[in-house]
């Protein structure tokens, strides 16, 4: 049996995609900047720019990896209540 494709419906997107993507825009406001007004500069600064702003989201998603690590443990540690 092949699963044919469901017609006129976009692919969900990856929820760490989407993290990644607002944390590159959160970097680049903070240094004035947009998406938009980034293809606007010379190549090498945008590049520069666009390599800082991937390397500060990869560091924040390695963060939040880390925080749902250790809640996980913190419950998988705990022993439930007994009455």
């Amino acid at each position: 049996m092949t699963a044919k494709p469901v017609e006129n419906t976009e692919p969900a997107e990856d929820r760490n995609a989407i993290l990644e993507k607002a944390l590159i825009e959160e970097y680049l406001k903070e240094k004035g900047y947009t998406l938009e007004t980034l293809k606007k500069l010379p190549p090498a600064a945008a590049g520069k720019l666009m390599k800082e702003a991937l390397q500060y989201a990869s560091l924040k998603l390695e963060e939040v990896a880390a925080r749902a690590h250790f809640v996980k443990e913190l419950h998988d540690d705990s022993s439930p209540l007994e009455k």
